[in-house]
């Protein structure tokens, strides 16, 4: 739906923009993240045409949008991080015109309107004046605006900024269901919004792409080579400590005794660079069954999404590995 090739923009002398490609295939959900100035804002109002790219190739529905400007914008419904509304208006009035402005012929003007005031949970408001609604609901008509036309892919830079935790809820939800019917890239800095939402993260940090995969690809990438582990044993800790530090494999064992309580405790355990936490666990197992100590936990520590976004942008996490456990400069 989306094809982004060799994308790059100065502005003057700077480079926003550096070889930037990446595609959107049709039906999915595409988070872009980035921190502030990474080039996020940037890719969206180049890829929707309000910024000519000074270099490279984009492709909506396999229209080039530099050759064929209209039609491709057609395809496109866009949310800006600010939300252009005629605040004087009214929410179905607004719709309306907004809706003509696309082409959307008369006949078929009040039904689509209708769709998308219903699709955006706005029926109650539609004959409000958009300067009285809330923050909320402005985004909520800024995406009905978005999806009036009818576009095949749909781009959404930070829908939800400036809203409240119930907001935010509410947009997230209208999300999810407007990715039933289309395609979806969307930049946002709520990252527990974009691991319920989008199938794969694109990731743009200082105008170059940093990484582009799946969230459970980019764990298994970038995971930590530890387990946290639970023992019921009457040894103390400190023979436990150098029982687990005596497995092969393991570098480090740390006692966590905030979370131990009486017979039952809990180490965090890290293996050497070359093995597998899959293989840390089994050899843990085994001494478990062999000392004859109950084992209540063990959990395989995988990176949070946003500890992978700090180490793709800041570089702090640590370097990547690949599936075979190799490090990745």
């Amino acid at each position: 739906m989306l094809s982004v090739e060799n994308l790059f923009k100065f502005y003057g002398d700077f480079l926003a923009l550096d070889d930037v490609s990446f595609h959107v295939g049709k039906g999915e959900v595409v988070g872009l993240l980035g921190p502030n100035g990474a080039g996020k804002s940037t890719s969206m109002k180049t890829i929707v045409g309000y910024l000519p790219q000074t270099k490279g190739r984009i492709r909506v529905d396999g229209l080039d949008i530099s050759r064929y400007p209209i039609e491709s914008r057609r395809r496109i419904g866009y949310l800006p991080e600010h939300t252009p509304l005629y605040t004087d208006m009214r929410v179905r009035e607004y719709l309306t015109y907004r809706a003509q402005l696309k082409g959307i012929g008369w006949r078929s003007r009040k039904s689509r309107v209708d769709y998308v005031i219903g699709a955006t949970g706005l029926e109650d408001r539609e004959r409000q004046s958009i300067e009285t609604l809330s923050k909320g609901y402005k985004q909520r008509v800024g995406i009905a605006d978005a999806l009036v036309g009818d576009p095949g892919l749909l781009i959404l830079d930070e829908p939800t900024i400036g809203l409240d935790p119930n907001q935010i809820r509410e947009v997230r939800s209208l999300l999810e269901s407007l990715a039933e019917r289309h395609t979806i890239l969307l930049s946002t800095h709520i990252l527990p919004e974009v691991e319920r939402v989008c199938d794969r993260v694109v990731v743009i940090a200082k105008g170059k792409i940093a990484a582009d995969d799946t969230i459970d690809g980019l764990r298994a990438r970038y995971r930590e080579n530890a387990v946290r582990i639970a023992l019921r044993a009457d040894e103390t800790t400190d023979a436990l400590k150098t029982a687990i530090q005596a497995v092969n494999g393991v570098s480090s064992v740390e006692p966590l005794f905030a979370e131990s309580e009486g017979t039952r405790q809990v180490f965090w355990v890290e293996a050497a660079s070359d093995l597998s936490d899959d293989v840390l666990a089994e050899r843990l197992v085994s001494l478990s069954i062999d000392r004859g100590w109950p084992l209540s936990e063990l959990t395989p520590q995988r990176p949070t999404l946003e500890q992978i976004f700090v180490r793709l942008t800041m570089g702090e996490l640590g370097p990547a590995v690949t599936d075979d456990g190799e490090r990745v400069a």
